[in-house]
């Protein structure tokens, strides 16, 4: 079922989001040589320095990009959140048209409030996130990323896989009809 937004989108844009919707998974070829990569960034946040946070984020994404032959993103690590009425920023995709040059994702380790070194899953999440839009752009193709049903069960499954947690149950499973 499309998010409410999707009834207010013009009729090439919800083809886009549909197409989204219908992608479920990101299919990296070796999701095992990226863990180790994914456990560098907890060990980096551990010691709250932003650019050793900022140098352990850009390997995972390149080591995925490369499985996906996708194009290079740079990777930006920023210590606070901005904020304001609206809430806190987390992360943020800026595709080349954008950035002029190479897309750009950018990151902050530390929340908006208490100045807070973000949790390991929180920040890790984040990336991903900010990953799959990249993806969305470059891999397959769609003109926008929107935030659908099947972008953020893609976003899930490779924030299991990067840590080596099994799959989420099917709608079946959880039921028990499987």
């Amino acid at each position: 079922m499309p998010f409410a937004y999707y009834d207010r989108l013009d009729p090439e844009r919800q083809r886009i989001y549909r197409k989204s919707d219908a992608l479920k998974r990101i299919a990296i070829p070796d999701v095992a040589a990226l863990m180790p990569l994914a456990k560098t960034i907890e060990a980096a946040l551990a010691d709250a320095n932003r650019a050793v946070v900022e140098k352990a984020c850009q390997p995972l994404v390149d080591a995925a990009n490369a499985q996906l032959a996708a194009p290079v993103v740079r990777v930006r690590v920023l210590e606070r959140r901005p904020a304001n009425s609206g809430g806190e920023l987390q992360g943020l995709y800026e595709p080349d048209e954008v950035t002029g040059g190479v897309a750009r994702i950018t990151v902050w380790m530390r929340t908006a409030q208490r100045v807070q070194v973000v949790k390991f899953r929180t920040f890790l999440r984040t990336l991903v996130h900010e990953v799959c839009h990249h993806l969305d752009y470059e891999l397959y193709k769609l003109p926008e990323s929107f935030h659908t049903e099947g972008f953020y069960a893609r976003e899930s499954a490779l924030m299991r896989e990067l840590l080596g947690e099994p799959p989420a149950p099917t709608p079946d499973q959880r039921s028990g009809f499987a």
